[in-house]
């Protein structure tokens, strides 16, 4: 089947395994699956990729370092002397193509080889949760809030902390291009304070991280959990370890105090770091190519059944990788959305409500929470599905495996269309007949982590935040015999 390649940004050794050369990190990691004859609808197929820009984006993700995927390398070699197949045809339908995005999509793959892409995924997450990782750090992208100037005038002190001539490496440090003549950020006094300073101080744009990802060694973001989403959504596929300071509300996701900000991050250089793997989802659009409020059509024949040859009923219309979750929503429309879900080939049931949330892990304590979902550990490899104000007293919200395909779409005869968000972000109308198509991402978020127990930082983040399952608690019968007494006691005084 299709050759697969995954690389995050990320020069790195592991603690006690000294005899692991450099040049293996700095190959692009290949997943190889065999070849398989699986039903796959062949409008979900057709991808946007220019298979000679992806052969391209291929030979030059072999010089880019890569995230230690020691145990997918490990899958790789055992697959090493099995044949691939291209599967070209899949790639010829499409009209449109995306000359920026080279990877083949998870929507593409077998259900066995979407199960084998999110099992490497799990146990590698394990392995790098037990081990430090010695990063190898030479450019630094930093995430903030432009429009803050508190939080710039603390941008500003980092970046000079890392641009000093007192730290052993000479970093290259990357700040939003709004900052660049921002009178609070003074980027030129930064240059005339320090003249080695120019040429190590830069400037990143929304294309710099799309086009090149692989150029950050580690990213640093100062806010609150949006600002972690916003860096997630800058990096659509290869995602570099980012490290969050706390400067927000909440703080699911920012686990570092700024205040240490010197003393964490000489700490992370110098010893290592522990990083967690975020599950994250590719959320498909996939436009009908029938006619629109064409009744005679059913969206549940169209995606469970089989496709006449190069009939195609629908064809995509832009990719997005999420961290949090997918929103199908009723939007401006003042009558609830009629949207019916798919899993995998099967049809599951329709919904009529609000809308309907999908959710990650990380995700669970978002949308998912308020509309009535889960809590759920970001380890789980789940995707959690919740109706929003279901009209209904007999839905309850579910939790599959991450190896299925999940299709969320607007039936033929719905009266309105629906709307459909992306981590907050790009609002999207859905027509009857349109449909979203979600299944979990080959690239997962590297969030930086503090050392210790996960499991423990999870829950006293929702302890913490969320004050979760905290009420009075309940007397013992000896406070109440001494509560008696006493009573009695008064009542003798009296």
């Amino acid at each position: 089947m299709e050759h697969i390649e995954e690389s995050l940004a990320l020069q790195a050794d592991i603690d006690g395994d000294s005899s692991t050369s450099e040049s293996e990190y700095q190959h692009a990691l290949e997943v190889v699956f065999d070849e398989e004859n699986v039903k796959r609808r062949k409008s979900s197929l057709v991808s946007s990729e220019n298979p000679k820009l992806a052969q391209q984006a291929t030979k030059k993700r072999e010089s880019t370092s890569c995230f230690v995927h020691q145990l997918l390398e490990n899958q790789r070699k055992s697959r090493k002397n099995q044949p691939a197949i291209a599967h070209n045809e899949d790639r010829l339908l499409d009209k449109t193509p995306d000359t920026h995005n080279q990877a083949v999509h998870s929507r593409l793959l077998t259900k066995r080889q979407l199960s084998e892409m999110a099992i490497g995924v799990r146990e590698l997450s394990k392995k790098l949760g037990s081990i430090r990782l010695k990063l190898k750090v030479k450019t630094i992208f930093l995430l903030t809030k432009a429009h803050d100037s508190d939080l710039i005038g603390l941008t500003r002190n980092i970046t000079e902390w890392l641009l000093s001539k007192e730290r052993e490496t000479h970093y290259t440090v990357y700040v939003e291009n709004t900052l660049e003549h921002n009178r609070m950020f003074d980027a030129q006094g930064l240059i005339s304070k320090d003249p080695s300073h120019e040429g190590r101080l830069r400037y990143w744009d929304n294309e710099l991280c799309k086009k090149q990802p692989h150029l950050f060694d580690f990213a640093i973001t100062l806010g609150g959990d949006g600002t972690l989403l916003y860096a997630s959504w800058l990096f659509q596929r290869i995602v570099p370890p980012v490290l969050s300071f706390a400067l927000g509300s909440l703080g699911f996701l920012t686990k570092f105090d700024y205040s240490d900000y010197q003393d964490t991050l000489t700490t992370a250089f110098k010893d290592g770091i522990t990083v967690s793997l975020r599950l994250r989802f590719e959320a498909t659009i996939m436009r009908t190519q029938t006619a629109r409020n064409d009744q005679k059509h059913d969206l549940v024949e169209e995606l469970i059944g089989v496709e006449a040859e190069n009939n195609l009923t629908h064809k995509p219309d832009g990719s997005y990788t999420i961290l949090n979750d997918i929103v199908v929503d009723r939007g401006p429309n003042p009558t609830m959305s009629s949207t019916e879900l798919f899993m995998d080939e099967k049809f599951m049931t329709s919904v009529q409500a609000d809308g309907v949330c999908v959710a990650t892990p990380t995700g669970s304590t978002a949308y998912n929470l308020a509309a009535g979902g889960s809590l759920c550990h970001p380890e789980n490899p789940v995707i959690l599905v919740t109706a929003i104000c279901a009209h209904t007293l007999s839905f309850r919200p579910v939790i599959l495996p991450d190896t299925v395909v999940l299709r969320v779409g607007v039936p033929y005869d719905a009266r309105t269309s629906s709307w459909a968000s992306f981590d907050g972000r790009e609002r999207v109308e859905l027509h009857p007949g349109d449909y979203v198509t979600i299944s979990a991402s080959r690239y997962p978020f590297a969030n930086v982590m503090p050392q210790g127990s996960s499991s423990e930082d999870w829950i006293g983040s929702i302890s913490r935040t969320l004050n979760w399952n905290s009420r009075q608690r309940q007397k013992s019968f000896k406070e109440w015999e001494e509560q008696n007494q006493d009573k009695k006691a008064r009542g003798l005084e009296e």
